[in-house]
């Protein structure tokens, strides 16, 4: 299905009112380090503490009246749990969150906080499934986190902003899970900012987007065992993965080891509390994946909501 970049326009409009316009910040540290002019999207200072409520709330809000009555369901890591869960309370939407058992205790705090119904699953079993089984018993509409153009239209309003109060850009660096926020940012890209390279950027462990795009077939990665627990996607989705062939323009893999010491240098040095996958883009940036030097750069920090117990005792580990 395709989405177009007057859909993202529409989107934003449509949330103005629910997310918060996030800044755009910049750091003489990181740009004496690249030799680019870099302007961050630090979507860890967003509502809920990720981009993931822009989508959410696009999506909620074209629901009919009586879809938002019976309510919805949505299966999610973390991050897109918390997204619905928040955006049904500020819309009056009931909602039914499907979590991994070993969820993140910061997110799945969180998503019940916001007043979700939690339903938790164990390692093997099929969470879509689960949550399709839940929508036909109570009649839920199902609120995918990346494969659905309002999902992806929502997820765009991020690059949009950026676009406007940056100006064009060389390059867009973007994480990269599942492929809606990359494919809703690459659509806003090549409308504000023609020339601009969109490359989206995964961890090495789970790399089927980096291999779909490279072999231009879907592939697929199993549990993939990494820190970014918001990209352990088991591949990009039916809608999200041709809008990533047609408007992204190149993919990077970071390793974990790698992904540590770019979260943790945002963290010392511009005081950006950014979770693993949130740090992705900027991770290929600060080691050096791609030739940035003279360059206007764009980079989407995605999210902020880290475990800070796991994180301390990683940073221990490595000092």
């Amino acid at each position: 299905m395709e989405v177009a970049f007057d859909d993202v326009a529409r989107a934003h409009e449509r949330i103005r009112g629910q997310v918060h316009r996030t800044p755009v910040l910049t750091s003489a540290t990181v740009d004496a380090r690249t030799g680019a002019r870099v302007f961050f999207k630090p979507e860890n200072l967003q509502r809920m503490g990720a981009f993931k409520i822009r989508g959410a709330c696009n999506a909620l809000m074209q629901l009919s009246a009586e879809e938002k009555r019976r309510g919805v369901v949505a299966f999610s890591s973390g991050n897109h749990a918390q997204a619905v869960a928040l955006a049904g309370r500020m819309l009056g939407v009931p909602r039914v969150i499907v979590m991994p058992a070993d969820a993140p205790r910061v997110k799945l705090e969180a998503t019940l906080g916001y007043g979700a119904e939690v339903v938790r699953y164990e390692k093997g079993e099929d969470r879509e499934e689960l949550a399709r089984r839940i929508a036909a018993e109570r009649g839920l509409t199902l609120i995918p986190p990346f494969d659905h153009p309002h999902i992806v239209a929502g997820q765009g309003t991020a690059a949009k902003e950026l676009f406007e109060d940056a100006g064009a850009l060389d390059l867009l660096l973007v994480p990269c899970g599942g492929g809606g926020l990359l494919s809703g940012c690459a659509i806003a890209a090549k409308a504000l900012s023609p020339a601009c390279r969109v490359i989206g950027v995964e961890p090495a462990a789970g790399d089927d987007a980096v291999r779909s795009f490279r072999t231009k077939t879907l592939q697929t990665v199993q549990a993939p065992d990494t820190i970014a627990d918001g990209a352990r996607t088991a591949s990009l989705g039916r809608i999200t993965f041709p809008l990533v062939l047609r408007h992204v323009d190149d993919m990077l893999a970071v390793t974990d080891e790698e992904l540590l010491a770019a979260m943790f240098f945002l963290w010392e040095r511009m005081k950006l509390v950014v979770e693993p996958t949130g740090a992705l883009g900027a991770c290929a940036l600060l080691e050096g994946k791609l030739d940035a030097k003279g360059r206007r750069v764009g980079v989407v920090l995605s999210g902020g909501n880290v475990d800070l117990a796991w994180a301390a005792a990683r940073l221990l580990r490595r000092r």
